[in-house]
């Protein structure tokens, strides 16, 4: 048996004792936020991102221990297992190594080996295989033939020994593994059109072949998806002549005239009709798994950026949800989230009714003092956009507009939980007040929304659901964690992504607010029911609460060390209540020893800078530090881009291949991975995120296809020009 905190050790590049005490406080019951925030002592500081992985492999390698339990116990029960067999099989380092080891002892359905068996050809099978015959097999079969156990003929015979033999080539493990593995490194993929004549997003793939090794992730996905929708026949090829060469080199020790042609055909129909069909499923869902993951870590970063878009406080803002039939939605929602008005407008297509239109946007904005629109850049958003600039130049007053993603708007405003939370709007009304809160607090609207309806990944429907379900829940529950929430105003979606509280938690914290009023101390979440010790350790200091009892309630420093922070406080020359006028931003320059402090103090020295820099800024936002949306006054069109123009735009998607911007015309363009930089770079993340605000030149407009190229290399063509000059 391996250590498999060892193991993780080296996977991940850090040291044994970090990962034995990682290990311990996940198996205590700690959260990944609350083990990167409040543990970092214990861990050496390792991060959420870190943790997570060694949470998963974690996950695998426990998995795979059981898996050899089973495997050695299944074995040892059919009397079969050897001292060799055993050691193999506890130092496999992967599932399909075990499956591998353990096939030929698996208890197995009727196949044409057993058969064979049951007619009693295993010694004929044998006999062939060993290659002793002096004479010709024929003459060995005769003795095989009985008609009671239905052998009817030498023919019969032979045929049901080679399936035994070929059977038995097929189980054993090193030949599995061998032939996996030159069929990975030397293999292709081929995809061909069932019909060439249909047109389809699948084209390049019409004829296609790529070596296994060097698929990119997203053309697996793609020819997955096109499989699937029956568009696509896919394939894997190798050369078979090596394989069979191979196995022959393995397997007939002398050649012999009467044995060798038998034992030759029994290897090209074990290859073909057992080895090669389930090493092509395996390198498939190989090539799959690598791309799911891949494809799972750009949705995840992707995902990330999104949640942590500052938020723009203080503004009353218009939400406008755009459509041609049944009209615009309008909400108007004041700087705390909540609804003032709604109503509909049309003033797109077919009712073209714009005058009316503004005339009732101007009533609502001199009426609720809204100094912001935001748009949704779904169906009908252009035409609502340049209604809107119209009414901006026409209206004289400081007025913006901002388009926002509004994917996953529809599928929230029709969700249990809209409705729960708007029984008396419509569909329409609640989806004008998720665009407008999402301009307002990108966080806090978009946690009711299931991550995988964002729009901000790659094939994410084509993937597994559960894991993808795990791995984006992970990181909207890092996202919120790190920014923390306002315990009296947070809604039951967003406190449910803190750290230790449970969907019924999260209910039962609203419903006590609600019953009893807002919370005044952090210690009054230990009467809200199912609110354990547990639960509080690893929630406090997440859950904030502004204008408490105690000051400390409003920061992320934990009730675990008020007392350490407290005395921290005396000793450099404040009081407590200081903390709250924000009187304690030079705090820092007076902890000149942090070592001897900590030691004072009985805290370690990592939580004592995590505090000193909490009471330097309270409550601080890390989404501050985030680029601010780009807020508009004027509309482009496609047709007024013209290549070498140059504009500011936002990054909305990063995938595998480029990036997409939304540069204020509609159609994001797409600046492609070649484009992003001088130097090379191995995926679009490395330049960019989703939120980046970016500068951009255009390329090509094709008004036809709607595609719009752009590059980043501003500063190289730049030096052309220089040169040109």
């Amino acid at each position: 048996m391996f250590d498999i905190n060892e193991v993780l050790a080296k996977e991940l590049g850090i040291k044994k004792w970090q990962v034995d005490a990682a290990v311990a406080l996940i198996d205590e019951g700690n959260t990944i936020p609350f083990i990167a925030r409040y543990r970092k002592e214990k861990t050496g500081a390792l991060n959420d991102e870190i943790l997570r992985n060694l949470y998963e492999r974690l996950n695998y390698l426990r998995n795979l221990e059981e898996k050899k339990e089973q495997v050695l116990k299944s074995i040892e029960e059919q009397g079969k297992l050897t001292e060799e067999l055993a050691v193999k099989i506890k130092q496999a380092e992967t599932l399909v190594q075990v499956e591998d080891l353990y096939r030929p002892y698996r208890p197995k359905r009727r196949t044409r080996a057993t058969v064979a068996k049951e007619k009693g050809l295993e010694p004929l099978a044998t006999i062939i295989y060993l290659q002793q015959l002096t004479h010709p097999v024929e003459e060995e079969a005769k003795n095989y033939v009985n008609p009671e156990k239905e052998v009817a003929s030498v023919e019969e015979a032979i045929a049901g020994a080679m399936d035994i033999l070929a059977e038995s080539i097929a189980d054993e493990a090193d030949y599995r593994s061998y032939i996996r593995d030159y069929t990975f490194a030397h293999g292709k993929l081929v995809s061909v059109a069932k019909d060439s004549e249909q047109k389809s997003v699948y084209e390049m793939y019409y004829d296609f072949e790529e070596p296994v090794a060097k698929l990119a992730g997203h053309r697996v996905l793609a020819i997955n998806r096109g499989e699937k929708e029956k568009i696509l026949n896919v394939k894997v090829v190798v050369d078979t002549e090596r394989i069979l060469n191979y196995l022959a080199k393995k397997t007939i020790r002398k050649d012999n005239a009467y044995t060798t042609p038998f034992l030759t055909d029994m290897l090209k129909d074990s290859y073909e009709r057992l080895i090669a069909p389930a090493v092509e499923r395996e390198i498939r869902s190989m090539l799959t798994d690598a791309a799911e993951e891949g494809a799972m870590k750009v949705f995840s970063k992707n995902l990330e950026q999104l949640l942590m878009q500052p938020p723009i406080v203080g503004s009353t803002v218009l939400g406008w949800d755009p459509a041609f039939r049944t009209g615009c939605k309008l909400a108007v929602v004041d700087a705390t989230g909540k609804v003032l008005d709604t109503t509909v407008i049309f003033p797109t297509e077919p009712q073209n009714k714009v005058a009316e239109s503004k005339a009732v946007l101007k009533k609502l904005i001199d009426k609720y003092h809204v100094n912001l629109i935001s748009v949704g850049n779904g169906t009908a958003s252009r035409e609502s956009e340049q209604v809107i600039v119209e009414f901006i130049k026409e209206y004289g007053k400081p007025l913006s507009y901002v388009i926002v993603n509004e994917a996953g708007a529809s599928v929230y405003s029709a969700s249990k939980l809209a409705t729960e939370e708007f029984p008396q709007f419509d569909v329409g009304q609640r989806s004008a007040t998720s665009i407008a809160r999402r301009l307002q607090d990108p966080l806090a609207e978009l946690v009711k929304i299931d991550p995988k309806s964002i729009g901000v990944g790659q094939y994410q429907h084509d993937m597994n659901q559960k894991k993808l379900s795990e791995v984006l829940g992970g990181v909207v529950e890092d996202c919120v964690n790190k920014v923390g929430v306002d315990l009296n105003t947070a809604s039951a979606s967003l406190l449910e992504y803190i750290s230790g509280i449970s969907k019924p938690i999260a209910k039962n914290i609203v419903a006590y607010r609600e019953a009893n009023g807002r919370f005044t101390n952090r210690k009054q979440l230990l009467k809200v029911a199912k609110l354990g010790p547990k639960a509080f350790e690893q929630s406090a200091g997440f859950l904030r609460i502004t204008g408490g009892e105690n000051p400390l309630d409003a920061t992320s420093v934990h009730p675990e060390s008020y007392e350490a922070t407290m005395a921290l406080i005396k000793k450099m020359g404040y009081e407590l209540s200081n903390l709250a006028g924000g009187e304690l931003h030079g705090i820092a320059k007076k902890v000149t020893d942090y070592s001897t402090i900590s030691e004072e103090l009985g805290v370690g020295e990592m939580t004592l800078k995590d505090i000193v820099k909490e009471l330097e800024k309270p409550g601080r936002d890390p989404r501050d530090e985030m680029p601010k949306p780009i807020l508009r006054n004027d509309v482009l069109e496609m047709k007024d881009l013209t290549p070498g123009m140059e504009l500011k735009g936002t990054v909305r998607n990063v995938i595998d291949f480029g990036a997409f911007v939304d540069i204020g015309v509609h159609q994001d363009g797409l600046v492609h991975v070649s484009q992003m930089s001088d130097k090379f770079i191995k995926h679009p993340l490395e330049a960019v995120s989703v939120g980046d605000i970016v500068k951009v030149k255009v390329l090509s407009v094709d008004m036809e296809k709607k595609r719009i190229a752009l590059t980043m290399k501003l500063e190289e063509s730049k030096k052309n020009k220089k040169k040109d000059g």
